[in-house]
């Protein structure tokens, strides 16, 4: 497999994509290149056979062999050894800290259509949040410490995004009621009507994970993603480049008779929305169709953090583009007993003092 890291045409330094300004940077000349001029730059190296542009080659060489599972290489830049799951596709060496990007679990089939850069800089993230911590009470300290603030990540996780176009009809049975007041008089009047409606509308990158591992509150939890204009790209390896990437291992045909069932269900709710003025509604039969169905694949960018207290994972995740954020966090139980001591005790003392001078 493939092993690929972008370098720097001026000084040979690694190439990262840096969020703020959209472009390619090196770390230590300064370079910046935008994706247009990486692109320029790689198809004239590849076409002179010259492998010292921004992106570097390795060949199938690099992989060592497997560790329960894991796959081992080679780093291509100090030799290290590089240990990797089934589903990464971008990582960094250990030693040297080089991105590396494992280009053979992102080809083929198994290439991505679209990829949404990330928006969001590691010090945004960051700053969004301790915003957020500091309105939490009770959390550990541990929890945002120096040391597990540096795990936070900028991890390019796997959807599958579904397209399709539907089309329907319900036939009901509906009730109108009309209440009238005359002085002393209530008369309630009730009405049925024998109603159809039909209609058309498409749906439209709906985004699923697929990713097996993925916890899917988290996954499902920094939704939705902005796909319109510039939003999202196609797919370039370039873009994974400073970040750590996976690729999915979930399919569409795993997930494709649920899919079209909920768009069902949603086609119906939406036709029942259009005799809601009715009140009682009995559907007697609905006929919904689908067809023009398309499945694509995407990266998305998501910052994330995760704690393990005692066997059990906490997590904060921030949307890469959006800055949506979503998290679950652990209690410190000391602080929480403590705090209700200092609020209980007092309040005890008092109530025994007010009985023994009243009673």
């Amino acid at each position: 497999m493939d092993l690929i890291q972008y370098k720097c045409p001026n000084c040979g330094g690694p190439l990262k994509f840096d969020p703020k300004t959209g472009t390619h940077t090196c770390e230590y000349c300064r370079g910046s290149f935008t994706q247009a001029e990486m692109d320029k730059i790689t198809d004239s190296k590849e076409q002179a056979g010259d492998n010292a542009g921004p992106a570097s080659y390795t060949s199938d060489a690099d992989q060592t062999g497997d560790v329960s599972g894991s796959k081992v290489y080679t780093c291509p830049s100090c030799g290290a050894t590089i240990v990797t799951d089934e589903t990464t596709a971008a990582t960094f060496c250990y030693y040297c800290h080089n991105p590396i990007v494992l280009s053979g679990r992102l080809s083929g089939e198994d290439k991505p259509d679209y990829v949404i850069p990330f928006k969001i800089s590691r010090d945004k993230a960051l700053e969004i949040f301790e915003k957020w911590i500091s309105r939490k009470k009770y959390v550990p300290k541990a929890f945002y410490d120096k040391k597990q603030i540096e795990k936070f990540t900028g991890v390019y996780f796997p959807y599958l995004m579904y397209t399709c176009n539907v089309s329907g009809n319900i036939d009901t049975d509906a009730i109108r009621t009309k209440v009238y007041t005359d002085g002393a008089y209530e008369t309630t009047e009730r009405s049925k009507y024998h109603v159809v409606r039909s209609g058309d509308m498409k749906v439209t990158h709906v985004f699923r994970n697929a990713l097996k591992k993925a916890n899917k509150v988290l996954a499902d939890g920094v939704l939705p993603f902005d796909y319109n204009d510039d939003g999202m790209q196609p797919f370039n390896m370039s873009y994974l480049s400073g970040f750590f990437a996976e690729k999915r291992d979930i399919e569409s045909g795993d997930m494709q008779d649920e899919m079209r069932q909920e768009v069902k269900d949603y086609a119906v709710s939406q036709l029942k929305s259009a005799v809601a003025e009715y009140g009682d509604i009995n559907v007697n039969e609905d006929n919904i169709t689908v067809d023009g169905e398309k499945w694509e694949y995407a990266l998305m960018p998501v910052w994330t953090l995760t704690y393990n207290d005692g066997g059990r994972i906490y997590y904060f995740s921030i949307n890469g583009q959006t800055g949506k954020t979503i998290g679950e966090l652990p209690v410190d139980k000391g602080r929480l007993i403590r705090t209700f001591l200092l609020i209980f005790i007092p309040v005890f003392i008092a109530l025994l003092a007010l009985f023994y001078f009243v009673f």
